[in-house]
């Protein structure tokens, strides 16, 4: 099978449903019968939802249970460069020939009836999985939890319920309660769920539906802690107190993401919490780019590019950028317009020298960078749209060769950024 074979494949699954969007069971679990029911065979599941942090929280997990010698499936989205990202088999992103393999299985176990995209992808990685051996599973939500296509498994390992806050609220509801039920949607009776740090509307709709299903809770400064003293990090639970190295992954929300892998970690009896903190990656968390076209045209500058795109993700990265260094920040922004751009744009004011404003490549549900420029004026930040990110750069080199320059507001653009300039 050629490279792109699978791509070819992906299209056409892209025209079996009408909306994108369709958040309801029956249309994969008809699929999943139909392929035998894998879901039903896979290794211990660990299943993630929550709003912020839940894909870095993964990433630890994974990394943790990885520097214990551990095989680990896991499933994540969306992707950044290439489809297989979401999918990691025992470790190891899903081959091309294997990934063309599974897609036409399920294409052809379908039948042409009705499926999202993300319905007969997230079936095809729990196919995939089912196959290969391994010691864990980890399943990402992918919107919501309740009716999302990864809440087929009837006992997962564990649950794990990262920070909850306004997003998606067309699908989920309109007040933070709506949202934090439909994430506590994964919960099960008898599963334990380790819960991370809620604003009181979502912890309190969490416990109902706890207290509803049965499902027992550990959370975050009830039943463990974490915090970072003197350089490092502190977690303490029950079963006592780990010194441990800051994380890998920047900022002080990360500590939180940190803690909650460890609380994970401790309750599966599994992984090496030094490996989680100081081995976990996961591409456009304020990452620095080190090499591509963009870093080379500006040698003297630092590029920084992050995924985050709502208000609770604008408040945690502008957070961690004030922990490095000071130097001059210049930002240049895309955000889809599913968003709340002014939401997400306010924490920048005061705080970014300049912002250069662009739609993103591809992208139709992309603000354009007029609408974009516009959020940003009505948040107190001044803009100027841009055409290209290569024009933005060149603007922002004319200004300041030796900038920090963030590339943010949506993990499209991040990945745009990763696939075509990385």
């Amino acid at each position: 099978m050629s490279r792109g074979h699978s791509d070819a494949i992906l299209s056409r699954l892209m025209s079996l449903h009408p909306k994108v969007i369709d958040l309801e069971l029956t249309r994969i679990e008809r699929l999943l019968a139909a392929l035998g029911h894998p879901e039903r065979d896979l290794p211990p599941v660990i299943h993630l939802a929550g709003t912020n942090g839940k894909g870095s929280t993964q990433a630890m997990i994974r990394a943790g249970l990885e520097g214990a010698d551990k095989q680990v499936h896991a499933y994540t989205s969306p992707h950044l460069a290439r489809f297989h990202e979401r999918i990691r088999v025992a470790g190891d992103l899903i081959s091309e020939a294997d990934l063309a393999a599974i897609l036409e299985e399920c294409e052809t176990a379908n039948q042409g009836q009705p499926i999202t995209y993300f319905e007969i992808t997230t079936a095809a990685a729990m196919l995939a999985f089912a196959r290969s051996k391994a010691d864990f599973t980890l399943l990402e939500v992918g919107l919501g939890g309740r009716v999302d296509a990864t809440n087929v498994i009837d006992q997962p390992a564990l649950t794990v319920i990262t920070p909850v806050s306004l997003d998606h609220q067309q699908f989920l509801g309109d007040t933070l309660a709506e949202i934090a039920h439909e994430k506590a949607g994964i919960l099960k009776r008898g599963v334990t769920c380790i819960v991370s740090s809620q604003e009181d509307a979502a912890l309190d709709a969490i416990e109902a539906q706890a207290a509803r299903v049965g499902a027992p809770l550990l959370i975050q400064n009830r039943d463990w802690q974490v915090w970072e003293e003197h350089g490092r990090m502190a977690y303490q639970d029950e079963d006592g107190l780990l010194d441990l190295p800051l994380p890998n992954l920047i900022g002080a929300h990360q500590v939180g993401n940190a803690g909650a892998a460890i609380a994970a970690l401790r309750q599966l009896g599994a992984g090496d919490a030094d490996a989680a903190v100081s081995q976990a990656e996961w591409p456009a968390r304020l990452q620095r780019l080190k090499s591509g076209p963009f870093v080379e045209s500006l040698p003297n500058a630092e590029l920084w590019l992050d995924g985050g795109h709502n208000p609770a993700a604008g408040a945690a990265l502008t957070e961690a950028l004030e922990r490095l260094p000071k130097r001059p920040l210049h930002m240049i922004c895309g955000m889809l317009r599913t968003k709340d751009a002014g939401g997400y744009l306010a924490h920048f004011k005061g705080k970014v020298e300049s912002l250069q404003s662009i739609s993103i490549p591809e992208e139709t549900a992309t603000l354009s960078a007029e609408e974009t420029a516009e959020a940003a004026a009505r948040a107190g930040v001044q803009a100027h749209p841009a055409d290209t990110i290569e024009q933005a750069l060149s603007r922002i080199a004319a200004i300041d060769p030796t900038a920090r320059i963030l590339i943010a507001g949506s993990l499209y653009l991040a990945g745009n950024v990763l696939r075509d300039h990385g």
